[in-house]
């Protein structure tokens, strides 16, 4: 009886040993941004990415109407300063883990060129082709309500595009090694 219990035990050992094993492998596809991605992971880096959009996006176009700038010139601002801020707040957390700056700025265009791409695309698509948008002041409820509408329609267009990223190690799945 006392053979079989041993036998047992290392059967045991053996599956907890290759359970550990299995953990290990998961634990670092998980930290490499491979694997199975949540669309709630996903969702995270679009917010990320749509947080600096917007930022730029609605200062390019105050700078650009103030300075008193035809639609191309304003566009052209917002869109430069949608990458600059979404780049910006990659760069912030990653330098806050103590990366080097030239790490931090390969990490934050590898993280973030194409989320910032495909949203500055659908989200000025969406303002450019709605009739009246381009010609709306900053006091026009349309400005806003069609900024939002575009800034909505981003979101959902660009979050499947992340989750893919991340799950292939690339994208935001780059700025994860840097969170702990």
């Amino acid at each position: 009886m006392e053979h079989m219990h041993e036998g047992h035990d290392q059967h045991h050992q053996d599956h907890q040993d290759h359970q550990d094993h299995q953990d290990h492998q998961h634990h670092g596809h998980e930290g490499a941004g491979a694997g199975k991605v949540s669309w709630a992971m996903a969702a995270r880096a679009t917010l990320h990415c749509l947080t600096g959009c917007a930022i730029g996006e609605v200062l390019g176009m105050v700078i650009g109407t103030a300075l008193g700038w035809g639609n191309v010139p304003t566009m052209v601002l917002a869109i430069v300063l949608a990458f600059f801020f979404g780049y910006a707040l990659t760069l912030r957390g990653v330098l806050a883990a103590g990366v080097g700056l030239r790490t931090a700025v390969r990490v934050a265009l590898a993280a973030d060129t194409l989320s910032i791409a495909v949203m500055e695309l659908i989200d000025n698509g969406v303002i450019a082709l709605w009739p009246g948008a381009m010609d709306a002041h900053l006091s026009d409820p349309t400005f806003w309500i069609v900024l939002a509408i575009a800034l909505a329609a981003a979101f959902v267009i660009t979050t499947p595009v992340n989750k893919w990223m991340i799950g292939r190690g690339k994208g935001h799945a780059v700025v994860h090694q840097y969170h702990h």
